[in-house]
């Protein structure tokens, strides 16, 4: 079973000093039967008293306020971690018993926040996507591999082209994204045939630099089975979610799991710096000596400039556009 230890870097610069800032950080990885954690230390440099909740989906929320005027945040969080290898469920009746099984649970409540769908302009357009793809001959899980296989090879993985407020109508117009559309995305094809799913947001952890989301925080979905549990399934490498994939937190979308959030005083403009370093320790159990490689995938950080703007989206989606007819041309 591998060992990983995970360095997560969170940096804000203000423009001006702020105040009276209230924070939620979501990097508490889960701990399970599948996920040990081993160690977990956050540091933040104003040194705040971290208060910790869970919430509604079982993640731990760390909760801080900074009062004095400050001019960044810088929030350090170092977690040691034992991943059990995935067990794949094993299916011992027809598919058409399967399904059935699905429509029973329509009315379970702890299931019914993983089946519901956002307002979205283009259903019918997805639906009939979905519709067509969907194969009743085979089991509720192969649909959802082959739903996932269909969003690895029709979508682009391209960064730029979209932001956390982007909605599935754009994600579809645009068949290109990042980890989070492309989970988003397959959540809404998931749901649509009455499979319940979640959004999980964590780290991947791969032996090489082929797979996509290394560097910073990456996504992907759980998909229910009934008298099995969840297990993961990741669009964006186009694979079942494995004992390289930490997570973090659960939940109906992004916005249930983001690593890191919060309101302050002060002027709006400001950038956010995320790295992710992950360290891989030797195939062993916790008990054995830990031999950890040097910065195995020590990346650059992610600089994002958070100033909201209601034309990002669109600019986005044109400058997207543009690209592909003058590559067409």
């Amino acid at each position: 079973m591998p060992i990983y230890k995970i360095k997560h870097n969170t940096h804000y610069f203000y423009e001006q000093y702020v105040h009276d800032s209230m924070n939620q950080m979501m990097l508490y990885p889960i701990n399970d039967k599948n996920q040990k954690v081993l160690a977990h230390t956050i540091h933040i440099h104003t040194q705040p008293e971290i208060e910790c909740f869970k919430d509604k989906y079982g993640n731990i929320l760390g909760i801080f306020s900074i009062i004095k005027p400050h001019i960044e945040l810088h929030i350090t969080s170092v977690v040691e971690v034992e991943i059990h290898p995935v067990v794949l469920p094993v299916f011992n009746v027809i598919s058409s018993d399967l399904w059935a099984l699905y429509d029973k649970q329509k009315d379970n409540y702890q299931l019914k926040d993983y089946l519901q769908i956002e307002d979205i302009s283009l259903i019918e357009e997805i639906k009939s996507m979905v519709n067509g793809l969907k194969n009743e001959t085979i089991s509720p899980f192969d649909n959802a591999k082959l739903f996932a296989s269909y969003v690895y090879t029709n979508f682009i993985y391209q960064k730029g082209v979209t932001s956390i407020e982007t909605k599935i109508d754009d994600i579809w117009s645009l068949k290109a994204g990042v980890c989070q559309d492309f989970a988003h995305f397959l959540l809404v094809m998931l749901r649509l045939v009455n499979i319940p799913a979640r959004y999980v947001s964590g780290y991947v952890c791969p032996n090489s630099d082929e797979f996509r989301g290394i560097g910073a925080t990456h996504a992907w979905v759980d998909v229910y089975i009934p008298d099995y549990g969840w297990i993961g399934i990741d669009p964006t490498n186009d694979c079942i979610a494995s004992d390289q994939h930490i997570r973090l937190a659960v939940g109906r979308s992004f916005k249930d799991c983001s690593p890191f959030k919060g309101i302050f005083k002060g002027k709006l403009d400001h950038r956010l710096e995320v790295s992710v370093t992950v360290e891989l320790a030797s195939e062993s159990v916790s008990s054995q000596p830990k031999m950890y490689q040097n910065e195995l995938y020590e990346t650059k950080p992610t600089t994002v400039t958070e100033v909201k703007s209601s034309e990002h989206i669109n600019n986005s989606y044109q400058a997207f556009k543009q690209q592909q007819q003058q590559q067409q041309q």
